[in-house]
């Protein structure tokens, strides 16, 4: 009986965690335009937490209520005998949970399984027509009623949000995220991910660098000079775009002269020299080398990401 009882009441349980879970993952998707899931969760946790402590405490006054009965039951069957408490009757036949129980399961008792017998018999083996046990058929048409209710808030309405929805939200979370990551990590720049720089104090150290390493080719102005070519025109021999000139300063281009910068200048600063050589587009400083490569737009920039994904 106790083994029962055990059975019955992780049963129980495994069916409140079950529908706990369910919906504090619904509710999480729900509340995800105002606050991050994880808080959320973690709000909800506690939340479950604290009712499973109340459940707990419950239980055990129903069990304390128990025994304090019994030891009044048993008070009063030495002052006043048997047949007074049964006329009363202050005696039950079952325990309380054993009440409970069979209300839950609808259990037929021992005596009485030769009535639901079925004429079936497999090598001796019988099977009783029991019904479905209360406490399962109520939450099934729960279920029922609820998966209405979820459709209608998540599918039909304007307040939930639709499973293409949430993972659009969350996708557009994430890129957030990263670029704040990445704005904290500056040499964690590559040429998939390179922005070109605006700030004037970012330049400014993009045109010292640039005074430093790179004039002796493209002149102190970039208009080019026998070695390199004119960096303040539109035309381009390696592809122009923050993305394409920050790749021909990280891996060079050997075969033409261009010597890979990827082992002495940090991530950070290639994308500061790659900003400052952009920002003297259009210039036109004294003496410019003639123009070589093809002319760059920025409707070409789209392409050269898919072909930089693509690498």
């Amino acid at each position: 009986m106790k083994n029962n009882k055990v059975k019955y009441f992780i049963s129980t349980l495994s069916m409140l965690f079950l529908t706990m879970a369910v919906w504090a993952q619904d509710a999480a998707v729900a509340a995800t335009p105002k606050e991050g899931v994880m808080e959320w969760m973690l709000h909800n946790m506690v939340l479950v937490m604290g009712i499973l402590v109340v459940l707990g405490a419950f239980v055990s006054l129903l069990y304390l209520n128990n025994m304090l009965l019994q030891i009044q039951k048993v008070r009063l069957l030495e002052e006043h005998g048997v047949e007074v408490m049964e006329e009363v009757k202050l005696l039950d036949e079952e325990s309380w949970w054993s009440r409970i129980n069979n209300k839950a399961w609808d259990l037929v008792p021992l005596e009485k399984e030769k009535d639901i017998l079925l004429d079936h018999n497999y090598d001796g083996i019988k099977e009783l027509d029991n019904v479905l046990p209360p406490w399962w058929v109520a939450m099934f048409y729960i279920s029922i009623i609820y998966g209405i209710g979820y459709l209608g808030y998540y599918h039909f309405s304007d307040y939930g949000l639709s499973s293409h929805e949430s993972y659009e939200l969350e996708m557009e979370e994430a890129e957030q995220a990263v670029e704040r990551y990445l704005a904290t990590k500056a040499d964690m720049v590559n040429e998939s991910n390179v922005k070109m720089l605006t700030d004037e104090s970012e330049l400014s150290l993009g045109q010292t660098i640039f005074t430093t390493k790179c004039v002796s080719c493209h002149g102190l102005a970039g208009e080019g000079n026998s070695i390199g070519p004119n960096l303040t025109d539109e035309y381009w021999l390696n592809g122009g775009g923050i993305k394409n000139v920050f790749k021909t300063i990280k891996y060079g281009v050997p075969e033409k002269g261009m010597i890979s910068w990827k082992s002495q200048l940090r991530a950070s600063d290639m994308q500061r020299v790659s900003s400052y050589i952009l920002s003297l587009q259009g210039t036109n400083p004294a003496n410019p080398k003639d123009p070589q490569g093809e002319t760059w737009t920025g409707e070409d920039e789209e392409a050269t990401e898919d072909a930089i994904g693509m690498k």
